[in-house]
């Protein structure tokens, strides 16, 4: 007998900016952002409080990397310009980004829900799906022993989301955020999904949510009762099959857990579509910053990579990718930005971008590889694929 699909979805709460507030207690409440520079430290003062750099003094052009839910009730979110944030909250409190202490935090938050549920899908620094279908208990209690664990090995609070899938898991966790717990069984789609916004669906984003509004569809539940021939007509045929499946909380997905990885990557859908030329500034930071989280990410995990490629999705819809292939497997950020940079003189820069992404494939774990001889990799030639 095969029993129900349980699949949690478990998403640490504004991961980057609690970490800190660990480190900072007394910024608890407040705005705070997280993407200010190395030199804007907090300084101690001599009657033992801190000075805290303030977004309205930030002159430059960095990308906020997340926000404390405070700020985010201001309007400032990831991947928005620190200039542009300025202006909606310029007394928010900024820090610089501290990856080793958020690496640090990861590995302990996956220990822990280990310990509960071993059945795991690593989906990033901040985020997991956990299979439960095959353990003891009450959903709830899983999810609060899984809390629970969590907060021990960290002092850091999730949200859990328990569906019969990963599409509706994701969205579970969150529908009640911070620190929440949302269990939704397939009778619930029609009461709790369908009236929830289109780009609660994880793989909807800006440019789809806008084109399904000029259709006159604003919900999940309008979404589900649209023809599939219409959403063909407008979104291709693969696309739209899958927001029809999604819209009636269909995804057979299984939970991944296979420790060997065929790639590692990471990628932003843009609040609005920015332009190659007269958004360039903000779209390096952002292409920068994408290249230094695979590098992490390839770091935390153990593995260089011998693949470095791009993904850019334009604002009509269209996806192009290229790839580059290194002599030397890497799992240097500025390497890897070199390889995405070249792979991006290799697409046209036209059409205003909607999504970028940067992918590193041919993994090998780092152990296995010794230490690198001959040219620095920054001298090393690269052969287009």
């Amino acid at each position: 007998m095969t029993l129900p699909r349980r699949i949690a979805h478990l998403d640490m709460d504004a991961f980057y900016a609690s970490v800190e507030l660990l480190r900072y207690p007394d910024l608890r409440g407040q705005p705070v952002v997280i993407g200010g520079r190395l030199d804007q430290q907090p300084e101690l003062q001599a009657d033992g409080s801190r000075r805290y750099a303030r977004l309205r003094d930030y002159v430059g052009r960095g990308v906020i990397t997340t926000s404390t839910y405070e700020a985010r009730a201001l309007g400032v979110f990831s991947a928005m310009g620190v200039m542009k944030a300025a202006k909606l909250a310029p007394d928010a409190v900024l820090l610089p980004v501290d990856f080793d202490a958020y690496r640090l935090a990861s590995r302990r938050f996956k220990a822990a829900a280990a310990t509960i549920a071993p059945l795991i899908e690593d989906r990033g620094i901040d985020e997991i799906y956990i299979d439960l279908s095959e353990l003891d208990g009450e959903s709830v209690d899983l999810a609060r022993r899984l809390k629970q664990a969590v907060k021990d090995a960290t002092g850091l609070s999730c949200s859990i989301g328990i569906a019969p899938n990963k599409l509706l898991a994701k969205i579970c966790s969150d529908l009640d955020k911070p620190d929440g717990v949302t269990l939704l069984t397939m009778a619930d789609i029609p009461s709790r999904i369908w009236p929830l916004p289109v780009r609660k669906i994880n793989g909807i984003g800006p440019k789809a949510g806008d084109k399904l509004a000029t259709l006159g569809i604003a919900t999940i539940g309008e979404l589900a009762e649209v023809t599939p021939a219409l959403l063909q007509a407008n979104f291709g045929r693969s696309y739209a099959e899958w927001l029809h499946a999604a819209a009636h909380g269909i995804d057979e997905r299984p939970v991944v857990t296979e420790s060997e990885p065929r790639s590692i990557s990471r990628e932003t859908t843009f609040e609005h579509d920015l332009h190659p030329r007269h958004d360039r500034p903000q779209l390096s930071e952002i292409f920068t910053d994408l290249c230094r989280r695979v590098a992490a990410d390839l770091e935390r995990k153990g593995y260089l990579a011998r693949t470095i490629g791009i993904k850019l999705r334009y604002e009509d819809f269209r996806t192009v990718t290229r790839d580059v292939t290194l002599p030397v497997a890497t799992g240097d950020a500025a390497t890897i930005r070199r390889a995405a940079g070249e792979c991006l003189r290799r697409v046209p820069l036209e059409q205003r971008l909607r999504l970028l992404g940067v992918r590193a494939g041919s993994l090998c774990q780092r152990d296995a590889v010794g230490p690198e001889k001959g040219p620095t990799q920054a001298e090393l030639p690269l052969t287009a694929d």
